[in-house]
């Protein structure tokens, strides 16, 4: 990557959803690309796909041989690119482009994309064109009309950027509110984790500590989102911070039930608000089945019925998991925080606890499609 004096916007969790953890190229799986290597390519735009988990930037171009090339670089999600501020108008096939990159070890016909440029105009693959404006709650309701906590609406952990020093290095992710203060020097990346601190380590059984030893990350097989499918409701709540929307609302039957649709992969949950207990005989799903009530603001979440699956790359969940969840709403802030703690007999020696908070988007949700084209050569899963 070409050293900036910017700071600027990042895609890049690790697998636990350590935000802070670095380097920040952990996200991504580059074994398939050549990093060592950059291609400059110049060529005529043909698609553009805003997909998760990687949107993908597709151009004709001229190969070294003299022959025609259609090319496919992978870029950031789509959830990433919209909450950026990127200018999706200037992705019209038909222009005229110059695409920097890292080539594919296999494909010939893929490249990992670091910068595009349409005429004057260039564009980091992390490049943050929207700065931390407060959205306006000022007139936003406290309560329901059934009086319960308000917490409908579009929810977003707070975007990180990516520093690039002009020293270069892998960079380090940083709260976008505080890339001012980080760029004067006003407060260190070391002040920044102390009040971001990282989550426990899972503790495991011996057959998690196992699986966990086993688990290939960037294998489609083993890690559920290099496939297009859901980790877990605890993992994808703020992995790749996704927009997320809340739904209160009274089904035809007359129940209250609140509804979360994730925005990382577009699927939904619901949390049942007049049950006291769970039905038995349920069918194991990804999202288990939840019952909740208020105390107070703290929406109180429990969660059990789940499938066989993974908690967060790479610990794994039975079908003994069970999960409460503690979602606190601020009306001074506008924010909510969640606490949750995740038990599993056949996985976690202990429980698993970690807490994280969203705020008021300023990006509306939206239902974005999957297409994960990284790992198609993938055949037999690498590490």
């Amino acid at each position: 990557m070409r050293s900036r004096e910017l700071l600027q916007g990042a895609g890049l969790a690790v697998a636990l959803g350590l935000v802070f953890a670095g380097p920040a190229l952990a996200h991504h799986g580059f074994g398939r690309f050549e990093m060592d290597k950059v291609v400059d390519y110049s060529g005529t735009l043909t698609r553009f796909e805003l997909v998760n988990p990687h949107s993908y930037i597709y151009f004709d171009t001229v190969g070294t041989d003299g022959k025609p090339l259609s090319m496919r670089c992978e870029m950031r999600a789509a959830t990433l690119i919209k909450r950026s501020g990127w200018n999706i108008g200037l992705f019209v096939p038909g222009k005229k482009i110059e695409v920097h990159g890292h080539p594919h070890r296999d494909d010939p016909h893929s490249c990992y994309l670091e910068s595009i440029t349409f005429g004057s105009t260039e564009i980091d693959r992390n490049q943050q064109f929207t700065t931390s404006t407060p959205v306006d709650t000022s007139h936003r309701p406290k309560q329901t009309p059934s009086g319960d906590p308000n917490i409908s609406g579009d929810w977003a952990v707070e975007e990180n950027v990516l520093t690039v020093p002009p020293s270069g290095g892998h960079g380090a992710l940083v709260p976008k509110s505080l890339v001012q203060a980080y760029a004067t020097g006003k407060i260190t990346l070391e002040q920044i984790r102390a009040r971001h601190p990282r989550p426990a380590r899972p503790v495991y059984t011996a057959a998690g500590e196992a699986a966990a030893k086993a688990f290939r990350m960037w294998s489609p097989q083993d890690n559920p989102r290099l496939a297009c499918k859901p980790t877990s409701i605890l993992f994808d709540w703020t992995f790749d911070w996704p927009v997320n929307r809340i739904t209160q609302e009274t089904t035809d039957q007359g129940e209250k039930v609140i509804d979360i649709d994730y925005g990382l992969y577009s699927f939904t949950r619901r949390i049942h608000m007049g049950m006291k207990s769970h039905p038995a005989n349920l069918k194991p799903s990804n999202t288990g089945h939840s019952i909740g009530h208020w105390e107070g603001n703290t929406l109180v979440v429990d969660t059990v019925g789940f499938a066989p699956g993974v908690l967060t790359p790479p610990t794994r969940n039975s079908d003994k998991l069970h999960i409460v969840e503690r979602y606190t709403l601020d009306t001074d802030n506008w924010t909510i925080k969640r606490e949750y703690t995740a038990e599993d007999p056949v996985y976690l020696a202990a429980p698993y606890k970690g807490s994280d908070t969203v705020l008021v988007s300023d990006t509306p949700f939206e239902r974005h499609p999957c297409e994960e084209l990284t790992y198609e050569f993938q055949k037999g899963g690498d590490n």
